[in-house]
């Protein structure tokens, strides 16, 4: 079981991720916007940050540094509605980075996840 942070400004996709996630054994914690998700940070430790690329008011890039300032050694996995070009800013701090592009499918999500969870413990 794993600690997930998920931010997700699409409602409904957000209540689903959520749920896959939790079937699967994680404990998540959602947010709506990376600002939100960024003051969750600063008073609780998680394995994982999950979040969208493009949001409101801070977007998952940002949020994924802030957390690395947070926690330097806490996994970053990103989803988006965009192609991965979005991502080439942040290419040095998180080419590791697993990036999902939606449409996904949740059984996708929670294999993803695992993999990711799993690279951090060897």
């Amino acid at each position: 079981m794993a600690d997930i942070l998920l931010a997700e400004d699409d409602d409904n996709l957000r209540y689903y991720l959520q749920r896959a996630l939790e079937r699967a054994g994680h404990k998540v914690v959602a947010a709506a916007n990376g600002l939100e998700a960024e003051e969750t940070l600063s008073f609780h430790r998680f394995d994982l940050v999950l979040t969208d690329v493009v949001m409101p008011e801070k977007g998952g890039i940002d949020l994924a540094k802030a957390a690395r300032q947070f926690h330097p050694d806490i996994r970053v996995m990103f989803i988006t509605g965009f192609s991965g070009v979005v991502l080439s800013e942040a290419e040095g701090m998180f080419g590791e980075a697993t990036l999902l592009s939606k449409p996904f499918h949740l059984k996708e999500l929670v294999i993803q996840v695992e993999k990711v969870l799993a690279s951090s413990r060897r």
